[in-house]
């Protein structure tokens, strides 16, 4: 080869490298097509989206994503354009199957964003579709059904891919909510957001980041309905299980972890897109309701503090979060106009300061079924007005909304400009650019099913439930040892899984379980040679789908008040944990509470005249024993105070962390440890 043909040779390659240097990638991506062709240029590979035979603007990934959406929005019908203000659930049936549902979302709606919800665990249980929440499946046929939605979406008119969405799944969770949160099942199960929180440790969280990152996007979910960057203000608020902290500056540091290795620098082909909930900070809401519920929808600022919820927002932005999502609630007596209306539906509040101010570039989310069912405000306006009104407030994407005529129906009478969708579209679609998805979609069923909840995952996953354990009181000096004289240690224990005794050594332990024998219908008795007894305490929530306490029950925090309440059950019954410290004796009880709220332990339950109390945010069994018996030293500290009465509940302003001196049992940051 003479130098003047390897110098053709390197032109063109320099040219070809420019080329793609300007585009969404700096080499040739992973192009998989199952429902259209691959067209082959200048030796590259490319996907025939709109079956047109040649390569489109918006086809290249060479090109720079501005210019891709440009070309994709001109061939775009009214119609086509529409569909991306819409997103609902779809979940898969039994086995990973797309429903008829699914193909009617994305034949006739147009749709290219839903919400995914079932439980994905190892061995699934086929008990029918499962409703709401999705039937049970395995992460083989998540992978399978994902795959299936996006070659329906990629065989439509130009091919557009689809976004899956999840809320949190990769928690310990006792009580699971669809439409809140869903169990963790098959993936990697860490303590909930408040342990992750308690843990103290940054480098961990972003560790927990990254595993969820690799989890999530090997069975498709490439979005989230997440994290919350609420704060744990207002004790009374039933979501403060999904929160981490109540110091605005901890959840700062957090929030702005979580988005740089769940989305990384900036998004690409591996990131997991968040969706930062709820702006500008759900948790101070009126006496504890949430606004799920009318009786809930005013968030109130008492103390004045409505920048210290704004600051984990301002820190998700500067991280380049993709998208927000507003609350429900009403923003009582704020300067951001109109603040009579939930924040979906405020300008003052989405355009004003989330974009003016903020400088916010992402697309807004709004909460689930603000038309219709949660608008409040605007409970006398038509589903037409209050879609009218979201939009043009600055909202780009209505939840649990999936009527596309609706909405044409408003553009071509004027109500709604063409010019205001395409805005929305245009910010829709640079998530779907930037992850890649117009590149590749699709996942590896099989690889999906050794990645998720894989042993190495989970091996870090207890280590942080461990770290996330608090130990508010140690009377009785723990850890136990071994009785004086004696070659056994005889436990009785409540709410513990007895099975960790039998898949793992702990020497010379006996363990007599105190737990509710459904067969024999009775309870075991207590023996004489019991050393000490251990119970696990969780306190469930019967408030429907969303939680929540009754109106008149929101001030039940108190574990005496509980007792007998509609909208509490605590788990063993409070009977049963007296009666066991009467018999074993008070001084040699360990308490270890699941704390989904800051929980009172009020003198009349008994709890402080325990021999020691362990605080709790979603962990399992074998990780309380570990602390409890000397295997690992506890050093959690309290993601938030505990109050010490009903009153201090009561008197303490929503908007404003922990509480006075005087009421105060625990404060923020408290946890002690083995000397």
């Amino acid at each position: 080869m003479n130098n003047f043909n390897r110098l053709i040779i390197v032109l063109l390659l320099l040219k070809s490298s420019a080329l793609i240097a300007q585009g969404t990638y700096s080499l040739q991506p992973e192009i998989d097509a199952r429902a259209t062709n691959i067209l082959h240029v200048d030796e590259l590979k490319f996907k025939d989206l709109n079956k047109n035979g040649k390569l489109d603007i918006y086809e290249d990934w060479r090109q720079p994503v501005v210019n891709r959406i440009d070309n994709l929005i001109a061939q775009l019908t009214l119609e086509e354009k529409v569909g991306f203000l819409l997103i609902n659930t779809l979940n898969a049936e039994a086995f990973g199957k797309v429903s008829e549902n699914g193909v009617r979302y994305i034949e006739n709606e147009k749709m290219s964003r839903f919400i995914f919800r079932n439980p994905v665990v190892e061995s699934p249980e086929r008990y029918g579709e499962g409703g709401f929440g999705g039937s049970q499946i395995s992460p083989y046929e998540a992978a399978q059904f994902t795959n299936s939605v996006q070659e329906i979406a990629e065989n439509t008119r130009l091919g557009i891919p689809v976004v899956f969405k999840s809320n949190a799944r990769n928690h310990v969770a006792y009580d699971p909510r669809a439409g809140i949160n869903v169990e963790s099942g098959a993936f990697s199960a860490w303590p909930k957001e408040a342990g992750l929180a308690a843990t103290q440790d940054i480098e961990l969280i972003a560790e927990f980041a990254d595993i969820m990152r690799k989890e999530w996007t090997s069975i498709g979910l490439r979005s989230m309905y997440g994290y919350m960057a609420d704060l744990a203000t207002e004790p009374r608020w039933y979501r403060i299980h999904e929160t981490f902290t109540e110091d605005s500056e901890w959840a700062t540091e957090i929030i702005a972890a979580l988005v740089k290795n769940l989305q990384g620098e900036s998004l690409n082909s591996k990131s997991v897109a968040l969706t930062m909930k709820h702006f500008p900070g759900g948790g101070p809401q009126e006496g504890g309701g949430d606004p799920h519920f009318d009786y809930g929808k005013n968030q109130v600022y008492p103390a004045g503090m409505f920048d210290n919820h704004v600051a984990p927002f301002k820190a998700a932005i500067e991280a380049g979060v993709s998208s927000i999502m507003p609350y429900y609630g009403i923003p009582i007596g704020q300067q951001y106009l109109p603040n009579d209306v939930g924040m979906a539906f405020s300008k003052g509040i989405v355009t004003d300061l989330l974009r003016n101010e903020l400088g916010f570039k992402g697309y807004v989310n709004s909460d689930t079924g603000i038309i219709g069912e949660r608008a409040w405000g605007l409970e006398d306006k038509t589903k037409e007005e209050q879609i009218v009104i979201a939009v043009e407030a600055g909202t780009d994407v209505l939840s649990g909304f999936s009527d596309n005529k609706m909405i044409i129906d408003l553009v071509k009478t004027g109500k709604i400009s063409e010019s205001r969708i395409e805005q929305s579209v245009r910010r829709l679609l640079t998530e779907q650019f930037e992850l890649g998805l117009f590149e590749n979609p699709y996942v590896d069923p099989d690889r999906a099913a050794y990645i998720v909840g894989n042993s190495s995952f989970q091996r870090k996953a207890n280590v942080a439930q461990r770290k996330s354990i608090v130990l508010l009181q140690n009377n009785m000096k723990l850890p136990l040892t071994m009785p004086e004289g004696n070659d056994s240690l005889v436990l009785f224990t409540m709410g513990v899984d007895t099975e960790i005794f039998n898949n793992r050594s702990w020497a010379g332990i006996k363990v007599i379980t105190g737990d509710y024998d459904r067969i024999n219908g009775q309870r075991p008795a207590i023996g004489d040679d019991i050393n000490y007894a251990i119970i696990r305490i969780n306190v469930l929530n019967t408030g429907g789908r969303f939680g929540g306490a009754l109106p008149e029950e929101l001030d039940f925090l108190a574990f005496s008040d509980m007792v007998g309440s509609q909208s509490w059950h605590i788990s063993p019954s409070l009977a049963d944990i007296k009666n066991i410290m009467n018999i074993v004796g008070s001084e040699n009880t360990i308490l270890s509470i699941d704390f989904r709220n800051p929980y009172v332990l009020d003198q009349q339950s008994g709890f402080l005249e325990s021999g020691a109390i362990l605080a709790t945010f979603g962990v399992r069994s074998e990780a309380v024993m570990d602390i409890i018996m000397g295997n690992f030293k506890p050093v959690g500290k309290l993601p938030f105070a505990l109050p010490k009465s009903r009153e201090a509940v009561i008197n303490q302003d929503s908007d404003a962390p922990g509480y006075s001196k005087e009421d105060t049992l625990f404060p923020f940051g408290f946890g002690l440890t083995y000397d």
